[in-house]
């Protein structure tokens, strides 16, 4: 996410993506299957709102590993035949990338591959280490060489240094040193393995095509390929695909799982089934409870799009207050409009998004939107909508106030720069300038969820965004050495 305050960018486009959460990354794996990077690239396709920075795929022909690593999004990158042909075999894995933890460069672009003594090793990791910059100066001072600025490298590192002869015990071993968030798919010579944190804070999903076994990040990438999904990778489990057949191991001590609760507000697909919920009845079951904690007088319900269309569906239904496409995208528009003058960057500003003024003139409105963190983004939607002549502009949000600063995968800006963090809710409706604000409350979204309330003992969810409740070490946080920002002297052109 960028650490700019404008969200119009350069090009002067009301971007309302700018103001987003962003989630780190997607991964996809499947085991003999002869169009294995095919089906890669399709998986990677249906994961792609989880990373559009970069994409990758290793695959293996029973002899070499073979790599394509690329910026920018899948389908201008994985569409063409010939770079599926580079990616011989019937074991694949892939990856998509938005950076958390190292900039976006292309040698940070996953999977990551490695030559191990007993052959070759690529992975992909989607979420977060909270000990990776301090398991990564202890292994650099041991003279290890780092080649990205990823977290995810450690992990080849540990694999790599343990003394363990069967591989999978190598992998429990480096496993057992991380903390954090994290979902991995790997290949090597014979295997695709895959494994969650012990709390399941990020999710990983196993389906079949043909016989042939597959990870994904979610559902949603075995429907587009027709795959037939079987379960979700429990917390803390690894799981072995060989040809032996598939093997499960549980080398931790039993948790109660704590699923990252921004799966459902916002990362995953609408059409995804995330630890057995339907995303998209949760989301407008978060904005039908907004609508009964948070009622509003109001003549139109308008969501912010995309995200905020489920919720504004469940709010409209709960209040009676009629459904309508108030604000209209365009998803045909890129960034190389050419603007020589101010006046023309100024019209750009309508070019992503511009207000339907039939829907809005006149009319007292309820935008929903799924989360608010900066702010600077709803600033501008008010203003739009004003300029279009509502009448009234109250603001819902299907979450609670975001008060503390992700370290598990989620692009979170740091605390002073989160809006709920320095304002109350009043200081935060003067600086959006809405006639009203009011967000879901914590016990609305664990309700949402078909919980009767939070735990506070043992939360059923990963809420540390609302709560300040973070569930493992934050041992790079709180590390007396203050985190080197900078993790490579090399820098490469872009």
């Amino acid at each position: 996410m960028s650490e700019t305050m404008d969200t119009a960018g350069d090009d002067g486009f009301l971007d309302l993506e700018g103001d987003r959460l962003r989630e780190e990354c997607g991964v996809f794996g499947i085991f003999n299957h002869p169009d294995a990077a095919a089906i890669t690239a399709l998986g990677l396709h249906a994961l792609q709102h989880r990373g559009q920075e970069a994409a990758g795929i290793v695959s293996y022909d029973g002899k070499r590993f073979h790599s394509e690593r690329r910026m920018g999004l899948v389908g201008d990158n994985f569409s063409r035949r010939e770079v599926i042909d580079r990616l011989p075999g019937q074991m694949a894995v892939g990856h998509v990338r938005y950076s958390t933890t190292g900039e976006t460069i292309i040698r940070n672009v996953q999977p990551l591959f490695a030559e191990l003594d007993a052959g070759g090793f690529a992975i992909g990791h989607n979420g977060n280490l909270t000990n990776g910059l301090t398991l990564r100066r202890q292994l650099v001072r041991e003279g290890a060489m780092m080649q990205s600025t990823t977290d995810t490298e450690v992990i080849l590192h540990l694999v790599a240094r343990s003394h363990k002869p069967r591989f999978t015990d190598r992998f429990v071993e480096a496993l057992r040193t991380i903390e954090g968030a994290y979902s991995l798919v790997g290949l090597t010579n014979k295997k695709l393995v895959g494994a969650r944190d012990p709390l399941g804070i990020r999710p990983l999903v196993y389906g079949t095509l043909d016989g042939s076994p597959i990870l994904a990040s979610e559902t949603c990438a075995l429907e587009i390929i027709g795959a037939k999904y079987v379960r979700d990778i429990e917390n803390g489990e690894i799981v072995v695909f060989d040809e032996e057949g598939s093997h499960s191991i549980k080398p931790f001590p039993p948790m109660t799982p704590r699923p990252c609760i921004f799966e459902y507000i916002y990362f995953s697909r609408p059409d995804s089934i995330v630890g057995g919920r339907s995303v998209y009845d949760v989301r407008k079951t978060m904005g039908a409870e907004l609508a009964r904690e948070a009622p509003a007088s109001a003549d139109v319900i308008i969501p912010v799009p995309d995200s905020g269309v489920p919720a504004s569906i469940g709010f409209s239904q709960a209040s009676g207050i009629p459904f309508e496409m108030g604000i209209i995208r365009n998803h045909y528009v890129g960034r190389t409009f050419i603007q020589p003058t101010q006046s023309i960057r100024e019209l750009g500003v309508r070019l992503k998004h511009s207000a339907n003024r039939a829907v809005v003139k006149g009319k007292r409105i309820v935008l929903i939107d799924d989360s608010l963190v900066r702010g600077t983004t709803s600033v501008k939607i008010v203003q739009m909508m004003r300029d279009a002549g509502a009448k009234e502009v109250h603001f819902r949000i299907a979450s609670p106030p975001i008060t503390h600063p992700d370290y598990y995968g989620i692009d979170t800006p740091e605390r002073e720069k989160l809006l709920a963090a320095n304002h109350d809710v009043e200081g935060m409706r003067k600086f959006i300038g809405a006639d009203s604000l009011a967000f879901l409350s914590v016990e609305g979204i664990y309700r949402a969820m078909g919980e009767e309330r939070r735990d506070p003992a043992k939360p059923q969810f990963t809420d540390h965004c609302f709560t300040g409740d973070y569930p493992t070490p934050l041992t790079d946080r709180t590390a007396q050495e203050t985190p080197s920002r900078q993790l490579s002297l090399l820098a490469e052109a872009g």
